[in-house]
């Protein structure tokens, strides 16, 4: 007779254990249900701050870049970026030259959420991953820009 599993200690997810994917995910989850427990910074879900610093980090970038970079869907990243424009975070502008691209800036508004909130997320992006050493923290950063194609910046 089975016996009725009473702890996620007991479940068992078997060749799963192996499975980047799966993992991949787990992570992520745990990741973001510690930054909204409390223990994150106030203010700014993940995405968002990601969309506006990368903003932030290329003035004039196309949306439609943007979009590709941080693998954001076309309707989503409209529905964002125009939730930012109302906001008076981000400005939009459509090139004379090429009148199906989106250029987008940061406005002022943008530059100062960004200039108040960053102390915070990096903060908190340092300290994240509890179970880890600073070194296997460092070493699965490390991983992980390898996997998706991100090449290490010089931090300013």
């Amino acid at each position: 007779m089975d016996m009725p599993i009473r702890s996620t200690g007991d479940v068992k997810v078997g060749e799963l254990t192996n499975a980047l994917g799966f993992l991949l995910r787990l992570a992520q989850l745990q990741s973001f249900d510690d930054f909204f427990s409390g223990n994150g910074p106030r203010g700014v879900k993940p995405g968002e701050f990601s969309v506006l610093w990368v903003i932030g980090q290329n003035p004039g970038i196309r949306q439609s870049v943007l979009g590709q970079r941080l693998m954001i869907k076309r309707a989503h990243m409209t529905k964002l970026i125009r939730a930012f424009e109302d906001n008076g975070l981000v400005s939009r502008r459509i090139p004379d030259e090429d009148r199906r691209a989106v250029e987008l800036t940061l406005t002022p508004k943008g530059e100062g959420e960004i200039a108040r909130t960053a102390p915070g997320f990096f903060a908190y992006e340092e300290k994240s991953g509890a179970p880890l050493t600073s070194k296997e923290r460092s070493q699965l950063v490390s991983l992980l820009r390898k996997f998706v194609g991100i090449e290490e910046e010089e931090r300013p």
